[in-house]
């Protein structure tokens, strides 16, 4: 890689990134070329190219992906306008995979739920509990925010959990909900629900295949952790 302070502008041309991309395509490209298209403009200190392969060799895509603005602005280079850049075209990508397999998305796993859900739990302040109703081929066939502020059992009740999944002849639901805190550590009314929830579908013949919770940049599977059989 040339000097770390050459501008993009004075490298050959061969090796600028957006010249590259618009001679030979995007797949030509690696992803701290790609990303330094999209950030444009580097430091005093170091030009974007040599900017972007630093930070992807502290973190990869998947924590970038995941980092809010507040993380994303901790990275040494990474203002409040170069943060924005990143986060939007992350969410854009979030977008396009959902809308690409929308409405007949399949769920193979609570990674995928928190991978389909973790950009609209994000930002919430209030715990939002989502429920997805799948059918035999563990198909979305519809998703629905059933209940909005903190989980309790007394309150979440399984007529509103099953209504929809009557309604669409689901053959199962996966239950997901946020913890605005960031820690998604199962409370013990969060167990209490999902074991309600387990119950009640169990007598309507709908299975509830697992209850993710989703805190800030990870999850946790009820199913994986034991609490659903």
């Amino acid at each position: 890689m040339p000097d770390h302070k050459v501008r993009i502008h004075d490298m050959p041309e061969e090796e600028r990134p957006r010249e590259r991309l618009l001679k030979h395509g995007p797949g030509s490209l690696s992803n701290a070329e790609l990303l330094s298209i999209i950030l444009r403009t580097g430091s005093k200190d170091e030009n974007v190219l040599h900017m972007c392969s630093r930070i992807l060799s502290e973190y990869n895509l998947k924590q970038l992906s995941q980092a809010n603005i507040s993380q994303l602005t901790k990275i040494r280079g990474v203002g409040p306008a170069k943060a924005t850049q990143i986060a939007a075209v992350f969410e854009l990508a979030r977008k396009l995979e959902i809308f690409i397999d929308d409405p007949k998305r399949k769920i193979r796993s609570a990674g995928d739920v928190y991978s389909l859900l973790y950009s609209k739990h994000r930002e919430v302040k209030k715990e939002v509990l989502t429920a997805l109703y799948l059918d035999t081929k563990n198909q979305i066939l519809r998703e629905e925010v059933v209940s909005i502020g903190s989980l309790n059992a007394n309150i979440v009740h399984p007529r509103e959990v099953f209504k929809s999944a009557l309604m669409e002849s689901s053959a199962s639901v996966i239950l997901t909900h946020n913890h605005p805190s960031g820690d998604p550590a199962p409370s013990r009314e969060d167990i209490a629900v999902t074991e309600k929830l387990v119950e009640g579908g169990k007598i309507l013949g709908i299975n509830v295949l697992d209850h993710v919770i989703i805190g800030d940049g990870r999850y946790v599977s009820l199913k994986e952790e034991g609490f659903i059989s």
